[in-house]
């Protein structure tokens, strides 16, 4: 039975035993893995950098110009990582096993969920922390898509994240918060990113 069958027969719920079915998920996640590192990196780092920079032009805005329109620079992040998104669209669809349906829905439903309460914070219907929130659900979305694909870097970057998101509830200084929040996507996004592109590029050498 080819890998292709196993998964629809899964989904018409007939059932496998079990060394069947360790196969399978076995199966998923390796073809997962190697679809991230040929696309490499470059959706972790588009959003990570692109959140990094907006988050260090509204520290610097803030900073030396004390304006509280410099918050919205915060618009750069959806500014620069939406056009890529729909340009990334365009492309030929692959084949998808149900491994990355599980990653696209998790980062369906955290980026969603972070857009909504940015939203609501910027209309002024939150008290708790925004930064915190956003590095909570995004922390803890990195965690998740690390352990389901096993890519150890995304798991321990999600980590430090989910850490660093619970130190910004006690750091008052505007200067800190920002730049622990910049810290926390260097760590879940910048950072697994990069390692993925270079194992993508290692990966092509020794073809």
């Amino acid at each position: 039975m080819t890998m292709k069958e196993e998964e629809k027969k899964v989904l018409r719920d007939v059932p496998l035993n079990e060394e069947e079915s360790m196969a399978l998920i076995a199966e998923m996640i390796r073809n997962t893995q190697r679809k991230m590192e040929r696309g490499a990196g470059t959706p972790i780092l588009v959003w990570g950098y692109a959140t990094v920079l907006a988050t260090l032009a509204v520290w610097a805005g803030v900073k030396f110009t004390n304006d509280p329109r410099m918050q919205y620079l915060w618009f750069l992040i959806p500014a620069i990582g939406l056009p890529w998104q729909l340009f990334q669209k365009r492309r030929p669809p692959e084949v998808r096993t149900y491994v990355d349906k599980v990653v696209s829905y998790i980062w369906i439903v955290m980026g969603w969920s972070g857009f909504i309460v940015s939203c609501l914070s910027f209309l002024g219907a939150m008290r708790t922390t925004i930064l915190f929130l956003i590095t909570l659900m995004m922390g803890q979305g990195s965690v998740i898509t690390g352990l389901v694909t096993r890519f150890r870097p995304l798991t321990i970057g999600g980590i430090v994240a989910l850490l660093l998101s619970f130190a910004l509830l006690h750091l008052t200084d505007i200067d800190l918060h920002l730049l622990t929040f910049a810290l926390a996507f260097v760590a879940m996004g910048i950072i697994p990113g990069h390692i993925l592109n270079r194992r993508a590029k290692k990966a092509c050498s020794q073809d």
